[in-house]
């Protein structure tokens, strides 16, 4: 094995030794492979996405329905069962607030926080968060915490 004796490995390299559109005289002059007219024959041609030949495409042949809210607030849900698990695991004592919150990743820097009432509450904490349940609340102040809506 030397620098002259050198290939790519069997099957790594697939080009075709015809040039195409060089003129006639290299069998693949003329259309240059492309076939004669439409549109994938001219220069410059990119299908559009979702584009089925002329035929009305699935995105507009699909009835349209239903609404969205423009002024919809969306809430970022955290159970009362997360934030036991985090007392019981040694990440928090007892005040549990936006910025725990959002360092430990239960919800990003932008978004609104709603603390939902799944689970049991056993330790007492203050609780500050955009939202409450009703349960949720009912289940803070049970346990002798507190409930700060922001």
């Amino acid at each position: 094995m030397d620098l002259s004796n050198l290939k790519p490995a069997e099957g790594s390299v697939r080009n075709n030794s015809k040039r195409i559109g060089r003129g006639q005289g290299s069998g693949k002059g003329g259309t240059a492979t492309r076939g004669h007219k439409g549109a994938k024959s001219r220069s410059g041609y990119s299908r559009k996405i979702g584009f089925e030949g002329g035929q009305m495409p699935l995105q507009r042949r699909v009835p349209k329905f239903g609404f969205t809210n423009i002024n919809r607030k969306e809430y970022q849900g955290i159970n009362l069962d997360t934030l036991q698990q985090m007392v019981e695991d040694k990440k928090v004592k007892d005040i549990v607030d936006l910025d725990t919150i959002i360092a430990f990743g239960l919800a990003g820097k932008n978004e609104l926080v709603k603390i939902l009432g799944r689970g049991e509450l056993t330790t007492k904490l203050k609780v500050s968060a955009h939202k409450f349940t009703a349960s949720a609340k009912a289940a803070i102040e049970a346990a002798g915490g507190e409930a700060v809506t922001l």
